[in-house]
C-alpha cells in the first residue's frame, strides 16, 4: 500500500508540535502541499526548518487563531489559492494549561477556553473549507478527538472530555452531511501520549508507581508517539479509505478507547 499525496493542499491545525507536527511532517514527506498553522510561532518555524519533504510536497506555516473565525476564513482562503482543500487534519486542541477542579470551582471562562480551542476550531476550519470542498466533489476531513471522547477522561477535567466528546459528535454529523458531496469525515482518538508541556505535567504527576502502571495496562506496553496518530491519519485521508466515513480509530495501543 502507497499511501501518498502528490498535488493534494493540505491544511493542518495545532501543527506547531507534538500530534500536529507529526502529521504535517508525515504528509509533506508524502508529496502534500502543507500549511500548517498554529499560535506558535517560534515552534511552527522550527517544524519548517526540520522537516523534509518528498515526492515534490511542501511545508508552508501561517500563524492562526483557530478559535477566531474570521481569521480562520482568511488562512483558508490564502491556503486554497481559490481552489479548494483536499485533506483537512484538525488537530488543535488540549486542555489549556489547565489542571482538574471540582465542578463547582470551575469558571466559565476556563470552561469555554477548551470548548474554543477544541470544538470551534473544528466548527471554524470546517465552515471556511467545506464550501470549496463541495465543489469539488471530494475531500478528507480528519479530526483528532481523543480516548477522552469515547470514556471519561484521564485528565479529570469536565470540559476536556465533553469536548473531546462534541469533537466526535461532530464528525459523525459532518460525515452524514458531507457524504453525498464525495467528503469523508473520520476521527482518530489518540491514547495518553507525552506530546506537550500540560500533558508532560499530567504525566510526571502519576509519578513512577503510576506511569509504570500505566504502561503495565497497555498491550504494546509503551506509550504512543505522534508518528502512530500520523500513520492512521494518512490511511482515513488517503484513497484507500474512500468508504469509511464517520467513523472514529482508537489508537491507543490498546483493544480498548
Amino acid at each position: 500500500m502507497d499511501i501518498h499525496f502528490e498535488n493534494r493542499r493540505v491544511i493542518v491545525t495545532g501543527a506547531a508540535r507534538g500530534i500536529g507536527s507529526g502529521i504535517a511532517r508525515a504528509f509533506a514527506e508524502r508529496g502534500g502541499h502543507v500549511f500548517a498553522c498554529d499560535l506558535l510561532e517560534s515552534e511552527l518555524a522550527a517544524l519548517a526548518a526540520s522537516v523534509r519533504p518528498g515526492r515534490g510536497g511542501r511545508l508552508e506555516t501561517r500563524v492562526v487563531d483557530i478559535t477566531d473565525g474570521a481569521a480562520v476564513r482568511a488562512f483558508v482562503a490564502d491556503a486554497v489559492g481559490g481552489g479548494a482543500p483536499d485533506v483537512l487534519a484538525l488537530v488543535a486542541g488540549g486542555v489549556r494549561g489547565q489542571s482538574p477542579r471540582p465542578i463547582e470551582d470551575v469558571p466559565e471562562d476556563d470552561w469555554r477556553a477548551i470548548y474554543d480551542a477544541n470544538v470551534m476550531g473544528v466548527f471554524h476550519v470546517a465552515r471556511a473549507a467545506v464550501p470549496a470542498m463541495k465543489a469539488a466533489g471530494r475531500g478528507r476531513i480528519v479530526t483528532i478527538s481523543s480516548g477522552a471522547g469515547l470514556r471519561p477522561s484521564l485528565t479529570g477535567i469536565q470540559s476536556y472530555c465533553s469536548s473531546k466528546h462534541a469533537v466526535v459528535g461532530l464528525t459523525r454529523q459532518l460525515a452524514q452531511e458531507l457524504g453525498p458531496f464525495g467528503i469523508t469525515v473520520n476521527s482518530v482518538a489518540p491514547g495518553f501520549l507525552r506530546t506537550s508541556p500540560d500533558y508532560e505535567r499530567q504525566w510526571q504527576g502519576y509519578g513512577e508507581a503510576g506511569q509504570k502502571a500505566m504502561i503495565a495496562r497497555i498491550p504494546m506496553r509503551r506509550l504512543g508517539e505522534p508518528e502512530d496518530i500520523a500513520y492512521a491519519t494518512l490511511f482515513l485521508a488517503s484513497d484507500y479509505a474512500s468508504w469509511i466515513t464517520g467513523q472514529v480509530l482508537p489508537v491507543s495501543g490498546t483493544p480498548f478507547p
